[in-house]
C-alpha cells in the first residue's frame, strides 16, 4: 500500500458526492485530476471500490468500508495537527457553520478575523438553502447557522451580526420614473423568485401575499447569482436582499426601484440550539462576536447603513 493522503480526501469526495465531476467542483480540482487520483487509488487493492454503470457513479461495498477507514485514517491525522497545535499553546479545533446562500456575502468577514487571530481552528462552511441549513441544525451536524429567518419551531440562542434590507430590484424602472411607486406596480411586472425553501423566497412571497398582488409573471430560479443574471438580461424583477448585489449598483447593472412598503427588513443571526454544550473554539467564537461585532460591521458595512 502506497496511497497519499490526497488520494484519501479525493476518494471520499467521490463517495460523498457520487459524481467525479461534483467532486472536481468541490475540490476545486479538474475532472481529470480528480479521476488520475482515483484510479492511483483503485490500483492499490484488487478489488473495485466503484463502479459505472450507464453514466451513475457507485460505490461499491467494498469501497464503502474503505471509505470508512479513510474517514478514520484522516481523522487522526487532523487530531495529531490539534495535539500539535494545542501543546504550542494555540486554540485548536474546527468550526462547523451552516449558511444560508445569500449569507456568503456576510459570514466571511464575521470569520476572516477570528480565524486570522487563531490559524489552529480550522471551518467547515456549508453553504446551500434555509431549508438545508434548519435540518443540519436540527441534527446537531454545525456549531452555528446563519439565517435571516428565524425558524420558530426550534429553541435556539443567537447573536444578531446585520441588518437585512431588501428592496424591488431591476434593470430599469418599470415606467416613467417616480420617487415612490405604489406596490400595486408589482402586479405590472414579471417577478423571478428564489427555489421552495429559500429564505429570499420565503420573504419576498409573504410581502406579496400579504398585500395580495399577482405578479404579471412569475419566474423560479434556484440561486442569487442567477436571479441576478436574468435581472441584468432585463427577463424582470425580483426582491432582493441588498447585500449580494453592492457591485452590481456602483456598475448600474441593477436599479432599485423605489416601492412603497420597501424595504423589508430583517435580521442577518448566528444561531445555535439552546443547550447546546459548546466546545472551546466555538465558545471563544460567541465570545468574539459579542466583543467585535460592531467594529466589523463599521469596518466593512458601512456602504450597506447609506440604503
Amino acid at each position: 500500500m502506497n496511497y497519499t493522503f490526497h488520494q484519501l480526501s479525493v476518494f471520499l469526495k467521490v463517495v460523498e458526492t457520487k459524481s467525479i465531476t461534483k467532486a472536481a467542483e468541490e475540490l476545486f480540482l479538474t475532472q481529470p485530476a480528480v479521476s488520475i487520483q482515483l484510479k492511483n487509488f483503485q490500483d492499490q487493492f484488487e478489488i473495485p471500490l466503484t463502479e459505472v454503470v450507464g453514466r451513475q457513479l457507485y460505490v461499491t461495498d467494498f469501497g464503502n468500508e474503505i471509505a470508512e477507514a479513510a474517514q478514520a485514517i484522516l481523522d487522526q491525522l487532523q487530531t495529531i495537527q490539534y495535539k500539535t497545535s494545542a501543546y504550542k499553546g494555540l486554540l485548536t479545533g474546527r468550526l462547523k457553520i451552516s449558511i444560508v446562500s445569500t449569507g456568503k456575502y456576510v459570514m466571511p468577514y464575521f470569520l476572516q478575523p477570528f480565524l486570522h487571530h487563531h490559524p489552529g481552528i480550522d471551518l467547515t462552511m456549508d453553504v446551500t438553502n434555509k431549508s438545508k441549513v434548519i435540518e443540519s441544525l436540527e441534527r446537531n451536524e454545525v456549531d452555528f447557522s446563519l439565517v435571516s429567518i428565524v425558524p420558530e419551531h426550534l429553541s435556539i440562542e443567537k447573536i444578531d451580526l446585520l441588518q437585512n434590507k431588501l428592496y424591488l430590484v431591476g434593470k430599469n424602472m418599470p415606467s416613467e420614473k417616480k420617487e415612490l411607486y405604489d406596490r400595486s406596480i408589482i402586479k405590472q411586472l414579471p417577478m423571478i423568485y428564489r427555489e421552495i425553501g429559500s429564505g429570499t423566497r420565503q420573504t419576498m412571497e409573504g410581502f406579496i401575499d400579504r398585500y395580495q398582488i399577482k405578479p404579471l409573471k412569475k419566474i423560479e430560479l434556484t440561486t442569487n447569482e442567477a436571479v441576478k443574471q436574468a435581472i441584468m438580461a432585463g427577463m424582470g424583477y425580483s426582491i432582493m436582499p441588498l447585500i449580494g448585489i453592492k457591485n452590481e449598483l456602483i456598475r448600474k447593472d441593477v436599479r432599485i426601484i423605489p416601492v412603497k412598503g420597501l424595504p423589508i427588513r430583517t435580521t442577518w443571526s448566528l444561531i445555535w440550539l439552546k443547550g447546546k454544550k459548546h466546545r472551546p473554539e466555538s465558545l471563544a467564537y460567541i465570545k468574539f462576536l459579542k466583543g467585535n461585532n460592531q467594529e466589523i460591521i463599521n469596518n466593512t458595512f458601512e456602504w450597506f447603513e447609506k440604503y
